[in-house]
């Protein structure tokens, strides 16, 4: 590992640290010390590459949002159709609920803090716009707007329930606001 400001990684390990420590103890329990300690570098290494730690939170959920919108284009860009894009968003549903716990986790805490903070909020709704920009590719802009929530309830009931509920209910919900 190269050491001093001439590590090209190590900015990319403080992001990467942060988002595991957000999905260990949350949000609350993050602070440069603890980045540090996780991304192993030194101390100085956050000050000199971030503002602060709200600069670092949104650069690591900025990343994170990056990542759920490249599973999202991943099932989409494959559709050709609005039966396919039908199945697709199916498809997503259940690949976001049945994926890493760590994806919900990072979701919940950024909707969180999103809910209590306008600059989170400004993030949330860039990546929603996004999601609903892939949607849109293959439904009117009504229709995307329906189905991304759609997507995200049904992500969250799936991941949360004992007994999540079978693809054929997703697939029946997605035909539901698709066929209007």
């Amino acid at each position: 590992m190269a050491t001093g400001h001439t590590d090209p990684q190590r900015r990319e390990r403080i992001l990467a640290a942060t988002l595991d420590l957000i999905v260990d103890d949350g949000v609350a329990g993050v602070s440069h010390r603890k980045i540090a300690t996780r991304a192993d570098v030194p101390l100085g290494s956050m000050t000199y590459h971030f503002t602060g730690i709200d600069d670092v939170l949104r650069q690591a959920f900025t990343r994170f949002a990056d990542h759920i919108v490249a599973v999202f284009e991943e099932h989409l860009s494959r559709a050709r159709g609005p039966e396919q894009a039908g199945e697709a968003v199916t498809d997503l549903v259940h690949a976001l609920s049945d994926g890493p716990r760590r994806d919900l986790i990072l979701s919940q805490e950024l909707y969180t803090l999103a809910a209590r903070h306008p600059e989170y909020r400004e993030l949330t709704q860039q990546w929603m716009q996004r999601s609903r920009h892939l949607l849109e590719q293959h439904f009117d802009a009504d229709t995307a707007r329906q189905l991304d929530a759609l997507i995200e309830g049904l992500t969250l009931h799936r991941a949360l329930d004992a007994s999540p509920h079978h693809r054929e209910l997703t697939r029946q919900a997605v035909a539901r606001i698709t066929a209007a």
